[in-house]
């Protein structure tokens, strides 16, 4: 079994920072790509920003310029450092990687819980 775990979220002011922290755990043998996604209620999940093992990213277009997405491979961890939130961000964000464990030999989406990101205005 593999479990992720967010951090990070909170309350912040439009024009704030707030960085998130995903942490992967159980048995893994490996971690691919990494990303995150968000939601608000009543819409679909969407992207914000994915990272491979290798580092090559790949973001919203909303988010480019502002957001930034990271790894420690050594730590099966990704970051995503948000800047100049806006209002309309204010959702639940979810981290999300493709594992392989010790029980499988291809690559499964895991899916962590949440963290709400509140921009307040």
């Amino acid at each position: 079994q593999v479990q992720l775990v967010e951090s990070g979220g909170g309350l912040v002011q439009v024009g704030g920072s707030l960085r998130l922290s995903c942490t992967a755990s159980g048995s893994i043998v490996t971690v691919n790509t990494m990303g995150w996604y968000r939601q608000v209620p009543g819409k679909k999940r969407e992207l914000v920003a994915i990272i491979t093992s290798g580092g090559s990213t790949n973001y919203a277009d909303s988010v480019k310029g502002r957001f930034t997405i990271s790894r420690d491979n050594a730590k099966n961890t990704v970051y995503l450092q948000m800047n100049s939130l806006k209002p309309e961000e204010t959702a639940v964000y979810y981290c999300t990687a493709r594992v392989i464990t010790i029980t499988t030999t291809y690559g499964m989406d895991y899916w962590g819980k949440g963290t709400l990101v509140t921009v307040s205005s």
